[in-house]
């Protein structure tokens, strides 16, 4: 059994003149617990909206996910709430620290939501979750007097300090240099293989994507496999 299973998901909007847009097409794929599996695709392509549905921030218009075998598409808000924060760690583009707060305080913050012993070991697993990432040493620093690796490195620890079974990442790497962006690539890698958590990167670097176990182009809203191959040219991105 699937840890992730979409079958023949759709999703649309109306726009404001009544037409409808259709972002994602009929999308069919299963991932299994452990794997990391790469999407890419050009800016509006829906890969942000199928990252969305997979970690239970949004729902089909047509179709069905089924996470552990089990539909999703009956729960209640409440109940997809405390599923994505349990289950799921995001990484974005964008680190979305908490501004006057310290990477302690960032990292931390998950689990003023969590009960019993997270909730009041919250700072030593924060920190715990830091020098895992290398910044134990940086706990007290303010997010703006971080770097951009750093930054992300504390997202990076804020997303997985519950320990996910799956971690979405939308353009980890986006706005970091090259340097930086395979460092980070590096730590995701080896704390997924460590946890054995899934990893789902969505990004528009095919050298990002080529670290995967498995690979798909999302175009137009329809998803296809994509061979190992075709990733393998000189460092390119797919164009915005």
């Amino acid at each position: 059994m699937s840890l992730i299973d979409l079958d023949g998901v759709s999703r649309s909007v109306i726009l404001p003149d009544g037409e409808r847009l259709e972002i994602l097409r009929g999308v069919t794929f299963a991932i299994d617990a452990g794997e990391h599996v790469s999407i890419v695709g050009r800016s509006g392509s829906g890969k942000s909206t199928l990252l969305n549905l997979m970690g239970l921030l949004d729902t089909p218009t047509e179709g069905e996910y089924l996470l552990e075998g089990r539909p999703t598409s009956g729960l209640s808000q409440r109940r997809r709430a405390r599923l994505r924060g349990a289950g799921f760690g995001f990484v974005f583009q964008q680190f979305n620290l908490l501004p006057g707060r310290t990477a302690l305080a960032n990292v931390a913050a998950p689990l003023l939501y969590a009960g019993g012993r997270e909730f009041w070991s919250r700072r030593r697993l924060a920190h715990d979750m830091l020098e895992r990432v290398g910044l134990g040493e940086r706990a007290d620093t303010m997010p703006e007097k971080l770097s951009g690796g750093e930054q992300q490195r504390v997202a990076i620890a804020r997303s997985l300090i519950r320990r996910p079974r799956v971690i979405l990442c939308d353009e980890p790497t986006g706005a970091l240099d090259v340097q930086t962006g395979t460092e980070i690539m590096d730590l995701l890698d080896a704390i997924a293989a460590e946890t054995g958590s899934t990893l789902v990167t969505i990004t528009h670097d095919t050298m990002v994507a080529a670290r995967a176990h498995r690979h798909y182009r999302l175009d137009a809203g329809v998803l296809t496999p994509l061979d190992r191959s075709a990733l393998d040219a000189p460092r390119q991105v797919v164009a915005s």
